[in-house]
Order: C-alpha cells, then sequence, then structure tokens
C-alpha cells in the first residue's frame, strides 16, 4: 500500500523592484568605499617615512615631547589596537587632536566645513543656472540654422573657459575686479561681496563643461523621432523645448552634474588659499605645511564621504527622475 504525498510547493521570496534594487547597490558601494577610505586615512600615520611625530614637532623637539605625543596620538600601541581605537572613535565623532594648535580636530572641522560646503554649493547652484539655458539657447540654434556663428563662437568660447586652469581665473578676478576696478574684495568670506569672485572663479569652469553637455543632450533629443512630430504638430517653441525635449536630457545632464560637483568640492581646495577663506582648503593645506596629520587625516576623510555622499545623491535623484535608469543601470 503506497500513502501518496502531495509536495508542497516553494515559496521564493519576491523579487525585489528595479528602483529598489538599485538604491541598495548605490547604497552598498557607498559602504564599500566609505570602508576603503577610513582604511586609508588610517594608514597616512603608518605610512609616513621615519617618525610622523618628530616630523611634525621639529628636530628640536626633546625625546620626552616625542615620547609623550606618541603616546597620547596612542602610536605606541600596537597596529590593531590603534586602528580599532580610530574606528571607535570616528564613530564618537572624534578626530583625535591637532599636533599645531593642540585643539579636537572635530572643533576645527565643525567651524570650517560649513564655509567650505557653502562655497561648493553656491558655486555649483551659479554654473546650473547659467549651464542649462546657455546650452539649450546654444543647441536650439545650431539646430535651427540660425545665428550659427554666434553658437560657433559661443563653442569656442566655453572650450576656452574649459581649458583656463580656476586658479587663472581666481588671480586674474582679483587683478580685474578688485585691484583695477576696485569694485570687489580680494580676499575674505562672509559677507556677499566677498562671495562674489571665490564662487565666480570656482563655477565659471564648471558652467562652461555643463553647458557644453546640455548642448551635445539637446542636439541628440532634438534629433529624434518624436521631436520630429512634436514639430510636425507646430507646437509652441515655450512647450516644444522645455516640455518635451529638456526632460529627455535631463539624465545624462545630472549624470555630469554629479561629476561636477564632486569635482568643485576638491578645487575648493585651491580658491580658498588663493582668497584665504578659512575653510577645510585652507586648513588641509597648512596641515600638509606643518605635518598636522591628525588634521590631514580629518579633512581628507571629511572630503572623502562629501564626495561620496554627493554621488550617492546624485544617483538617487536620477533613479526618482528617470525610473528607466533604475533598469538599466541597476
Amino acid at each position: 500500500m503506497t500513502i501518496s504525498s502531495t509536495a508542497r510547493p516553494v515559496r521564493r521570496p519576491a523579487p525585489l523592484p528595479p528602483r529598489a534594487r538599485f538604491v541598495l547597490t548605490r547604497v552598498a558601494r557607498a559602504l564599500v568605499s566609505l570602508v576603503i577610505v577610513v582604511v586609508a586615512t588610517f594608514l597616512i600615520l603608518p605610512l609616513v617615512p621615519g617618525d610622523p611625530v618628530r616630523a611634525a614637532l621639529g628636530p628640536s623637539a626633546t625625546p620626552e615631547l616625542v615620547a609623550r605625543t606618541r603616546a597620547e596620538l596612542g602610536l605606541d600601541r600596537p597596529q590593531l589596537q590603534q586602528f580599532t581605537d580610530y574606528v571607535s572613535g570616528l564613530f564618537r565623532g572624534e578626530f583625535g587632536v591637532s599636533l599645531q594648535s593642540h585643539r579636537p580636530v572635530a572643533a576645527t572641522l565643525t567651524e570650517r566645513f560649513p564655509t567650505t560646503l557653502a562655497l561648493a554649493c553656491l558655486a555649483f547652484l551659479v554654473a546650473l543656472v547659467g549651464a542649462v539655458p546657455l546650452g539649450v539657447a546654444t543647441a536650439v540654434s545650431a539646430w535651427s540654422g540660425r545665428r550659427r556663428r554666434l553658437g560657433a563662437g559661443v563653442s569656442w568660447l566655453l572650450g576656452a573657459l574649459i581649458a583656463i586652469p580656476n586658479f587663472l581665473l581666481a588671480v586674474g578676478f582679483i587683478a580685474l575686479f578688485a585691484i583695477t576696478l576696485k569694485l570687489l574684495p580680494a580676499a575674505g568670506w562672509g559677507s556677499p561681496p566677498e562671495a562674489v569672485l571665490p564662487v565666480l572663479a570656482l563655477a565659471v569652469g564648471p558652467l562652461a563643461y555643463l553647458a557644453r553637455i546640455v548642448h551635445v543632450e539637446m542636439l541628440a533629443v532634438l534629433g529624434t523621432p518624436y521631436m520630429t512630430t512634436a514639430r510636425a504638430k507646430r507646437l509652441p517653441a515655450r512647450l516644444l523645448h522645455l516640455r518635451h525635449a529638456l526632460p529627455n536630457m535631463i539624465t545624462a545632464s545630472l549624470t555630469a552634474g554629479g561629476l561636477v560637483l564632486t569635482g568643485l568640492v576638491a578645487s575648493t581646495v585651491i580658491i580658498e588659499t588663493v582668497f584665504a577663506i578659512p575653510g577645510l582648503g585652507s586648513t588641509i593645506v597648512s596641515s600638509i605645511t606643518s605635518k598636522d596629520y591628525p588634521m590631514i587625516q580629518g579633512v581628507v576623510l571629511v572630503y572623502a564621504v562629501m564626495v561620496l555622499g554627493l554621488n550617492l545623491l546624485v544617483d538617487l535623484i536620477i533613479a526618482t527622475v528617470d525610473p528607466r535608469s533604475s533598469i538599466t543601470k541597476g
């Protein structure tokens, strides 16, 4: 006698939606990159040739001072314990003590981080507001065949601005607007007039780059079949370009905008040094000069976290604005 039994089908978990899978993938990549950054910043001190404490304190420092400073930094402990202490300190918001000012690194970062963030965000806003209408206008003019010479001249000018380093622009702006015309301050930060030249020097190159990207993408969209159909319906130019063309080239422009924004964060180091702005950029320059390694570790870590966070934010915005990207790139 046989007993028949029906096997119950095994229920498999439902697959994640493409957008959720895309977001989880990007978050996982950001976390892995963050772990690599933490390890790299920790290795700044062990990989310094010779004794980093002796190099920071100078040859006139006594052996007792060097030994005491090494103990304060925890450099007299085993490497594994140093790394454990370093990571646990990061979770508590502690970055060590500066060798030069003898202040907590976290206090200096808290004071100077808002300045760098404001400078980068203002420059990106100026670049974005200027690049989108300029790129769209030049692309529409080139496509319609009108004002070709003007479009070619603008394109040449944008290429020249991309090639000029931002520190040369900064020096040129100071010479023209601060020294010759005496219209704006040559250095400083805190008032609107003092912010004009640093923001412009930081924004001009990215503005030109984004405008070229918008120009190329807009030309590609204007040549698509659905745009031909829209033109055949004799839609007004405002609806044709803003409602039909602009949304379909936004993904590539956002991707380029994310690269520009992360580049702006790195470029603040040069601009803050030229204009004597008390931000993270000038802090890391002075720290490298004085060999203040705990401060270097803190500033590098903050810059890396800013870049990773901005890249993740741009990916999430792209997935929200254009859900197709979460399917093709997930």
